[in-house]
């Protein structure tokens, strides 16, 4: 029997979810900076800045940065690893990959670049002082894999940063419901003329673990003194844990 998931509300076979995730994603390439400005009115930068400011990235770390996307993390973690550092920027899907790999580039870095399947990382284990995540983990099949994968890669003493999507604060939860349902599907249709992927990242928000219950993931996991911090009312989560 095939093994199903969720793609967003729709319940799909976790082959079919693969693929979907990545056909939202190649078509979504283009213009994901665009429409994460005018999704979160600039304020995923101010996220990824606080992100950045716990990891504590300093001069010589290995720092693993998964579905890295457009490469604002692996950027800001590279600058401060310095020559004698290693920033791996990491993506399953190509679309992306190439615009991370291009600004990186751009940036005068030249960061290793590699396409990868989170929940089976090709690196050995204890090799990173950090791994991170941002808007990723929620579009994996099973998170459980992953995060041990993140886990096991880590060095003892390292620190795994998941930044994602969250529950919102109750009483933000109505007009917060009204513009992912309506405004952002709208906005996707006119700036990257695609509603559905938006749809979809609307509905996929909702299907992602709550703040605790990622908790429990991480502990779960083998991460040790994990915490959150709820950014702009819960909007967005920063959950933290070390490997021991």
């Amino acid at each position: 029997m095939t093994n199903t998931t969720h793609f967003g509300y729709e319940t799909v076979s976790e082959d079919d979810k693969v693929h979907k995730v990545a056909e939202v994603f190649h078509s979504v390439a283009p213009k994901y900076d665009v429409m994460n400005d005018l999704m979160s009115a600039g304020l995923h930068r101010v996220w990824k800045i606080f992100t950045i400011a716990q990891a504590a990235i300093r001069p010589g770390f290995k720092v693993l940065d998964i579905a890295g996307g457009t490469g604002d993390l692996a950027k800001a973690f590279a600058k401060r690893a310095g020559p004698t550092g290693e920033v791996w920027l990491t993506d399953i899907n190509e679309s992306m990959l190439r615009v991370g790999r291009d600004r990186l580039l751009n940036n005068g870095l030249s960061t290793p670049t590699l396409l990868c399947d989170a929940e089976k990382l090709p690196f050995p284990d204890n090799y990173f002082d950090r791994v991170s995540v941002a808007f990723g983990l929620r579009n994996m099949t099973h998170k459980d894999a992953a995060l041990a994968e993140m886990r096991r890669v880590l060095k003892p003493g390292g620190k795994l940063l998941v930044l994602e999507f969250s529950k919102v604060w109750e009483p933000l939860k109505k007009p917060y419901d009204v513009y992912s349902f309506s405004v952002l599907p709208w906005l996707g249709k006119q700036i990257a003329n695609d509603s559905e992927s938006y749809r979809y990242l609307a509905e996929s928000i909702r299907m992602h673990p709550d703040q605790d219950t990622l908790k429990q993931m991480m502990t779960d996991a083998g991460l040790e003194r994990v915490e959150y911090f709820n950014l702009t009312a819960g909007v967005a989560a920063l959950h933290t844990g070390i490997k021991l």
